[in-house]
């Protein structure tokens, strides 16, 4: 049977790492690489296990592959602090760790919250995302957001969801939207790009009428909208911070 390295990074999260590391404690071992957390997201990993490492930031792409480097076995996990796996999920897990793999890596469907309530139109849900994965072929791109796994061309699949309990509210949303919007903005100024009057006048419209209308996004009422609006907004954000930065 293979062993399972699970790997979380972690800045702040006090609020949602136990719920975390409580979904993969049946892992063989987890390894946490904290950014400079003020609060007690330290303290509370290090009761899940002792593989807790500090690191300054490097993005997240950067980051992710810092701390699977400082795990013991070839599978890993990546969770983000904010999700969890469910007990189907991890019967699922450990039935392909006995069985065998086909792919060097794997992907989940995801369940995303906002607060409470799973949207599960406007492109939310499935979510396809990779996150099972043999190390010594696949890695995450260095990018400082919207990082995956690569390469990416033989990807299997798992039934079972993530949870992904995203949002705690429109504030949080917005505060959000707003910090990676910036950091989209900081990467493509780097390589050179700057934003079209195409890109600020027709993109955000297009993405609102895709999310709202082709994905259905009107079906989750109000949130749909607020969704759809908003993420329409973020896409002219970061692109008019290209003009900016």
């Amino acid at each position: 049977m293979k062993k399972l390295s699970v790997t979380i990074i972690t800045k702040n999260e006090e609020k949602n790492i136990a719920r975390c590391l409580e979904s993969v404690k049946w892992a063989d071992e987890i390894v946490v690489l904290d950014t400079n957390s003020t609060d007690r997201t330290v303290e509370i990993c290090r009761q899940f296990t002792d593989k807790v490492f500090c690191l300054d930031w490097h993005g997240y792409g950067k980051q992710k592959n810092l701390c699977a480097e400082r795990t013991s076995h070839n599978w890993v996990l990546n969770l983000d602090s904010d999700e969890m796996i469910s007990s189907e999920g991890a019967q699922e897990i450990q039935a392909f760790l006995r069985d065998g793999s086909k792919h060097p890596v794997y992907q989940f469907p995801r369940k995303n919250f906002f607060g409470q309530h799973w949207v599960r139109y406007g492109g939310w849900y499935p979510d396809r995302i990779s996150r099972l994965y043999d190390k010594t072929q696949v890695s995450f791109t260095e990018s400082e957001v919207h990082e995956k796994l690569v390469p990416d061309d033989n990807i299997g699949s798992m039934k079972s969801a993530i949870f992904h309990y995203s949002f705690s509210g429109m504030a949080d949303y917005i505060a959000r939207q707003n910090h990676y919007s910036t950091l989209y903005a900081r990467e493509k100024v780097n390589q050179g790009f700057q934003a079209s009057w195409s890109h600020l006048l027709l993109r955000p419209p297009a993405i609102f009428l895709k999310n709202f209308i082709i994905r259905q996004g009107f079906r989750d009422g109000f949130l749909g909208l607020f969704l759809a609006l908003s993420f329409a907004f973020y896409t002219f954000l970061k692109y008019a911070k290209t003009k900016s930065i």
